[in-house]
């Protein structure tokens, strides 16, 4: 049944000109914006003790990605991104894991995954442990362990999205 829908139905064309789903494209730009956001708050904090402002920073970006990801989740339940994929040279829809494209987006989603629980994970912590105006202290050393996780697992997260996205949906 799902797959006759998408069939009948390929949700609503992206904005960038590939073959990928408005969703999609909105995932795939605001990566880019995000990721050099989140570094940027992470040297801001490091180097100049800006907390209050990463603080904030992090807190947006993660409700951003909370919705755009939702947004996203939703989409692909309902329209399967392999009905767009057919076209690459890099898929086979006929063994659609074991082609590049399906074994890309595995190495995606082995990224992407925890970087969900490791983002929320960081921010309750810091939520719970740092003081409504943040500043060092006891949770310090934790919380900069496990948020370099949460930050290389994120930009892990896009540069594989991004290779996904071109494998799937940009290459001819």
């Amino acid at each position: 049944m799902n797959l006759l829908f998408a069939q009948q139905y390929r949700g609503i064309d992206g904005f960038l000109g590939s073959r990928a789903s408005l969703m999609l494209d909105v995932v795939f730009v605001s990566m880019f914006v995000i990721v050099p956001i989140m570094l940027g708050s992470i040297y801001l904090v490091k180097c100049h003790g800006w907390y209050r402002f990463h603080k904030r920073t992090q807190l947006t970006l993660g409700a951003i990605l909370l919705v755009a990801v939702s947004a996203f989740e939703i989409e692909q339940r309902l329209i399967p991104w392999e009905a767009r994929a057919e076209a690459s040279p890099y898929f086979d829809a006929s063994h659609p894991w074991t082609s590049s494209v399906g074994i890309s987006l595995m190495v995606h989603l082995f990224f992407a995954v925890p970087t969900v629980f490791l983002w929320a994970f960081v921010i309750v912590q810091a939520l719970r442990r740092f003081p409504r105006d943040p500043l060092p202290g006891q949770h310090s050393k934790s919380h900069i362990w496990w948020a370099r996780w949460a930050a290389f697992e994120m930009a892990m997260t896009a540069v594989t999205g991004w290779v996904f996205y071109y494998l799937a949906f940009a290459a001819t």
